[in-house]
């Protein structure tokens, strides 16, 4: 996406799930994705990848929707994330986000992938605004109602943008509520390393 390019408060998602996961019907991203449409976000796109060479393909989608907000649901580890047949590093992972990124936030639904790692990846002068998700493993139905209860919660206040102290306050109630501590990183120009993390 061009420097400047203007975005739309929706929300694009892409899941990759084990295929366990997949015969549980675990699809949370889905979820989501129908939970947003139904509150009246049309613009809401939903993607389910298995391979690297699909990520690839629909981070450029992601790039041309000009959507504002990129939701990730996998698994994934302090060093890296998981489709259901490839793992990526942050680094790789990294390269394909940075140059779409500009004006637009990252929320992750995977155990340890709201990292330090992560965020020098993809906050150091990209343009990203956060990178928010749980700091440790979550349970699946916990993550779900968690995020739609997010989302819910975000759009109401303000359909039009997600206003940073509004972000930390829900951010924090939930947290609270779900008795799960989230990890919401933050770009920053003063800092040497593109970012800041905020407390949760």
């Amino acid at each position: 996406m061009a420097m400047g390019k203007k975005t739309k408060p929706e929300v694009f998602i892409i899941e990759s799930l084990t295929l366990n996961d997949e015969k549980k019907k675990r699809q949370e991203g889905d979820l989501i994705a129908r939970m947003l449409q139904i509150a009246g976000k049309s613009g809401t796109q939903y993607f389910y990848i298995r391979t690297r060479r699909e990520l690839e393909e629909i981070v450029d989608e992601f790039d041309d929707s000009c959507c504002r907000y990129l939701h990730i649901s996998c698994h994934a580890n302090r060093h890296g994330m998981a489709t259901t047949f490839d793992d990526i590093s942050y680094a790789d992972l990294g390269q394909m986000l940075s140059p779409c990124l500009d004006g637009r936030r990252v929320f992750v639904s995977a155990c340890e992938m709201a990292t330090e790692n992560l965020a020098a990846e993809i906050l150091n002068g990209s343009g990203c605004y956060s990178l928010i998700g749980p700091k440790h493993k979550i349970r699946f139905d916990d993550a779900a109602s968690f995020w739609v209860a997010f989302y819910h919660l975000m759009f109401k206040a303000n359909q039009r943008k997600m206003n940073r102290d509004t972000l930390r306050r829900r951010i924090k109630e939930l947290s609270v509520i779900y008795e799960e501590p989230v990890n919401y990183f933050r770009s920053s120009t003063t800092n040497s390393r593109g970012f800041v993390q905020e407390t949760t």
